[in-house]
């Protein structure tokens, strides 16, 4: 039995579930498009449903007295014709009808009338006030017709000896004043737009200018950002000053650490570079400064990974000087270069480690490869610098392995053979602390594709 009821209950469930997501899918997804919606939307609903039962109220009681005058007039023409007999052309009922009761007025042969007006009308609520009054003031047959061009009413009253056409205006048994409505709700429409969109923007901009800081402030920019609007945005903007603040200590700190730890190792370092000068040329002296040379990269390269340059400035960047500088490089070492640059090469970045991060790049591609391409895209929105070379590659499954810290290839292509296995991991991270990225794929040379995005 429970199965069955909730097999009978999920089927409303799932309606209204498809329902809420065909909704979701359609809704605005801005804050303050949605921030409008929600201040707009129940008020004009609210204002449409009370003012169209008003008016739809109104209306009616207008259009039902309006109607009983009408035929109040009706059954007078139709006294009146039975009362004064003697006029045999009737002009003085005609003249009476035009002047005094703004109708039309003309006497037809007796004859049976129309078939009643089946068909559905634009005037429904007129032709039931007016069946409703003629029924009360008339006791012979009548018969109305209130769809006539030229915003007429035809009415006709069998008589003894006759039939009474009489063509009212409509505009005076119906109340036709549906435009006032919908220009009611299309101003009052408007002016509660133009007021939420005033006082809706002036609560927005706060909120953009701290996301905008925040996204200027994890690319590596400078900010200047102070909190206004409300009270809650205010809040939040003094929360990221604040966290903008221990960000700013910690990377302090970090370097001022990472610059002690540096100077002490260079000192060590070079008393043992000291000290094999002065053991003189032999197998084991070599042997040792090769070793010292090495250890003394790795340290470089572990404290430029630690650092990550975060204590440098932000600047307008050249990327085709620096791919210039490095394309000069690779050809002295004999390695055959082509550059292609669409668009304005200039970026705000830090200078010194978008340097470092190309050069990381080019020199993984130098090791590797006998030609390499070098190609600068400014698309508006993002500055995209691909580098492509003709060597091994890296396999699918593991390029992205290639971007962990200290991880080495095994295979024909190592990115840091003989070094630290820092070289893409430091690339990856100056990139992300520019709010960007670095994606590796096959190349169209053969070898491997690496491409920065970095946005402007």
């Amino acid at each position: 039995m429970s199965l069955v009821i909730n097999e009978v209950l999920s089927a409303p469930r799932q309606l209204w579930r498809r329902f809420t997501d065909w909704l979701h899918a359609r809704m605005p997804k801005g804050l303050y498009a949605r921030a409008l919606l929600i201040v707009i939307l129940p008020v004009v609903l609210l204002q449409s449903a009370v003012a169209y039962v008003f008016m739809e109220r109104h209306w009616e009681v207008v259009t039902y007295r309006l109607s009983a005058g009408v035929a109040r007039q009706v059954a007078a023409v139709v006294d009146i014709y039975r009362t004064f007999p003697d006029d045999a052309e009737h002009s003085q009922l005609r003249r009476i009808a035009a002047l005094d009761l703004n109708m039309e007025l003309s006497l037809l042969p007796h004859e049976a009338l129309p078939a009643p007006v089946t068909k559905k009308s634009l005037f429904a609520l007129l032709d039931k006030a007016l069946n409703r009054e003629l029924s009360r003031k008339l006791l012979q047959p009548y018969w109305i017709n209130t769809s006539l061009p030229g915003n007429l009413i035809e009415i006709r009253v069998a008589l003894d000896d006759a039939t009474l056409r009489m063509l009212v205006t409509r505009t005076h048994a119906y109340a036709s004043n549906s435009y006032i409505f919908f220009m009611w709700m299309a101003i009052a429409s408007i002016i509660i737009l133009a007021i939420a969109t005033s006082f809706l923007r002036n609560q927005i901009k706060p909120i953009l200018r701290l996301a905008n800081a925040a996204e200027e402030f994890g690319k590596g920019r400078d900010v200047q950002f102070s909190p206004r609007g409300a009270r809650e945005v205010r809040q939040a903007g003094n929360a990221f000053l604040e966290m903008k603040r221990r960000v700013e200590r910690a990377i302090e700190q970090r370097t001022t650490m990472l610059n002690g730890v540096s100077h002490d190792l260079r000192t060590i370092i070079t008393r043992f570079k000291l000290s094999l000068a002065l053991m003189g040329e032999s197998n084991e002296a070599r042997e040792a400064r090769k070793d010292v040379d090495e250890m003394e990269r790795m340290v470089e390269a572990y404290l430029a990974f630690a650092r990550g340059d975060g204590g440098e400035a932000t600047a307008p960047t050249d990327i085709r000087a620096l791919l210039e500088e490095l394309k000069a490089d690779s050809e002295r070492r004999g390695v055959a270069v082509a550059m292609m640059v669409d668009g304005d090469p200039v970026i705000p970045a830090r200078p010194a480690a978008i340097k470092r991060l190309l050069a990381n790049l080019v020199g993984n591609a130098q090791r590797y490869g006998q030609k390499l391409e070098f190609s600068i895209v400014n698309d508006g929105e993002n500055m995209i610098v691909r580098i492509d070379d003709d060597g091994p590659g890296i396999p699918v499954e593991r390029r992205e392995d290639a971007f962990r810290p200290f991880y080495r290839l095994d295979e024909s292509r190592n990115q840091d053979n003989g070094n630290s296995g820092l070289g893409l991991a430091i690339a990856r991270d100056i990139a992300r602390s520019h709010g960007g990225e670095i994606t590796l794929d096959r190349s169209p040379l053969g070898g491997l594709r690496a491409t920065v995005t970095l946005p402007l």
